[in-house]
């Protein structure tokens, strides 16, 4: 018997003891669940380290690479990130103040506008393919890192950095944000030091070069390297709740979590983007990990130690974020076994993924932005004009009967509008083929199209609504009742 199947549960008070609380070691209950008012705790800093500690990642160097590659000059790359990491940690500080306010993971607060299932299909393509990419990525840059500094085979440091991942991210929420906070005050002083190194022993400052390999103008590769500095931070947004949905639901609260959520994000995307192009303009390789240890020098050691376990602080909220993905489509899984299956998954891809990995990385961040935006667009716009935020409607996020929503034809609305503007290796859409000069726009018209669609449908009633008559339907499951029973706020 499923957890939907379950007949409602009388609202009544909850017991004042928690069940989970802050205990680091001890496993977490929920998965899916609305997490009712005695189990918030926690401070809203956390939410700093959380998202630093992630920030700290070698993608984002890998990403500061291609300012040379689009003949970028230095100065107008560093302003394209600054604009894309600006813009992304915005979208991240309000997709996480809505964990607050609302006590449930961002994939289940979009069935709100896109329906129980129709939530299904973006969930599946973004998050679970999503989750299950990013950390493939993040174990083929830490596996190459491990096997460079202790010379064993790559397979086997991927396969042990992705044990351990598997086990952080089955004790769940609570141990995260504690080896988050304990990676932060590893990586930093680490990643100061790859910064300063890279910078005395081969930072240049450049100027704008026509003669790139991938040039397409001052403005399009503005265009497109801030794009895909946005594309990072936009990966994670329909995360961004699940690891603020335990924080105690008041102003004050809520407040300091957008902001802290906010600087850890723009801090570190700026940090480590700049330091890529500094990087990237002095490269005689065109392998990421390969240039990384030719500029570190006698520094190698702790460059590489730096980049094998940042893998761990992005992958542990990868997996996480992928097993309540797999939670929230309703496959009758534990998330204990949603984790170990996205780890098996991870790990072998990143077997057929280690080589190429810069190609394959730009494709997939790629196309992943194409899709999140105008999810993230719906999300936003049902919170704010849609009615989402107030919490006596939590139960419609767990009812069965809202089958499907206008909100899912928004976004596929989106996505759709977008196609024409694609640019991967993958696939060229007509317009970006005919104008490459303009930079890849895809994200942004996505983003757009899904807006425009939600605001000419919101105020409609739902496109699919099942029929709920009858003694023994059930249409939402037990979390619902406790969800308004519990929330005081």
């Amino acid at each position: 018997m499923t957890h939907d199947s379950l007949p409602p549960v009388p609202s009544a008070p909850v017991s004042a003891a928690p069940v989970y609380g802050s205990a680091v070691t001890k496993v977490e209950p929920f998965g899916v669940d609305h997490i009712p008012d005695n189990e918030r705790h926690g401070r809203p800093s956390s939410q700093f380290f959380v998202w630093f500690a992630a920030g700290l990642n070698f993608p984002i160097i890998l990403l500061g690479f291609s300012a040379a590659r689009f003949g970028l000059s230095f100065p107008a790359a560093v302003i394209a990130i600054v604009i894309g990491a600006a813009l992304g940690s915005l979208l991240m500080a309000v997709m996480s103040r809505m964990g607050v306010r609302l006590g449930v993971p961002q994939q289940i607060q979009a069935r709100g506008p896109l329906g129980f299932f129709g939530n299904f299909l973006p969930v599946a393509y973004i998050n679970v393919f999503a989750g299950i990419g990013w950390a493939s990525v993040t174990v083929i840059l830490g596996g190459k890192a491990f096997a460079g500094l202790t010379h064993l085979p790559f397979w086997l440091c991927a396969g042990l950095l992705t044990l351990v991942e598997l086990v952080v991210a089955v004790y769940g929420y609570n141990m995260i944000n504690y080896l988050q906070k304990v990676l932060t005050y590893v990586l930093t002083p680490l990643f100061a030091l790859i910064t300063v190194v890279a910078v005395v022993r081969g930072g240049s400052v450049f100027h704008t070069d026509p003669h790139a390999p991938g040039y397409i103008g001052s403005t399009g590769g503005l265009v497109t390297l801030g794009g895909w500095f946005l594309s990072f931070l936009v990966a994670w947004a329909p995360f961004a709740s699940d690891y603020s949905r335990y924080l105690p639901d008041t102003p004050e609260v809520v407040r300091r979590t957008a902001w802290y959520t906010g600087l850890g994000n723009f801090v570190t995307i700026c940090w480590l983007g700049i330091l890529g192009v500094v990087v990237g303009g002095s490269a005689t390789s065109s392998d990421s990990i390969t240039a990384l240890h030719q500029i570190a020098g006698p520094f190698a050691v702790p460059a590489l130690l730096a980049v094998g376990l940042s893998a761990l602080a992005q992958n542990f909220l990868n997996v996480y974020g992928g097993a309540i993905s797999v939670q929230t489509l309703k496959v009758p899984v534990t998330r204990a076994q949603a984790v170990t299956g996205i780890c098996v998954l991870a790990y072998v891809l990143s077997l057929w993924g280690e080589s190429g990995t810069e190609a394959k990385f730009k494709v997939f961040l790629n196309l992943t932005a194409y899709f999140i935006a105008p999810f993230a667009a719906v999300l936003l716009l049902d919170y704010y004009l849609g009615g989402r935020s107030d919490a006596s409607r939590i139960p419609e996020l767990y009812d069965r009967s809202r089958v499907l929503g206008w909100g899912f034809a928004a976004w596929t609305g989106g996505v759709a509008t977008s196609v024409p503007f694609w640019q991967s290796d993958l696939y060229t859409g007509p317009f970006a083929a005919a104008h490459p000069g303009a930079g890849d726009l895809s994200m942004f018209v996505a983003a757009g199209a899904g807006a425009v669609l939600y605001l000419l449908t919101y105020r409609l009633p739902p496109l699919w609504v099942k029929d709920t008559a009858g003694p023994h339907h059930s249409s939402a499951e037990p979390d619902a009742s406790r969800a308004v029973a519990s929330h005081t706020h």
